[in-house]
C-alpha cells in the first residue's frame, strides 16, 4: 500500500470563508489517493489518514491556546 503525501502548507494555510471544506482539495485528495493505490476507507485509507491528521491537528490547537505559547518556545516567566 503507498502513503499519500501532501502539501502541509496548503493543508496548513488559514481556512477563510463560511465553509472549512475546499471541493478542489478534496478531490485532488482522493485523485492522489486513487492514483497511489490508497483505499479511500478501511485500515490505513484516506478517510483514516485525514481524521488522524485533523484530529492531531485540532489537539494541537487546542494545546497551544491553552499553553500560551507554540511548542518549543519558552512560555513567558520561564514556567
Amino acid at each position: 500500500m503507498t502513503d499519500v503525501t501532501s502539501d502541509t502548507e496548503a493543508l496548513q494555510a488559514p481556512v477563510s470563508g463560511t465553509s472549512a471544506m475546499d471541493d478542489g482539495l478534496v478531490a485532488e485528495l482522493v485523485a492522489r489517493a486513487q492514483a497511489g493505490g490508497v483505499k479511500l476507507t478501511g485500515e490505513g485509507g484516506l478517510r483514516q489518514q485525514l481524521t488522524k491528521r485533523v484530529l492531531e491537528s485540532a489537539l494541537e490547537g487546542e494545546l497551544t491556546d491553552h499553553l500560551g505559547h507554540q511548542p518549543g518556545e519558552r512560555a513567558e516567566g520561564g514556567r
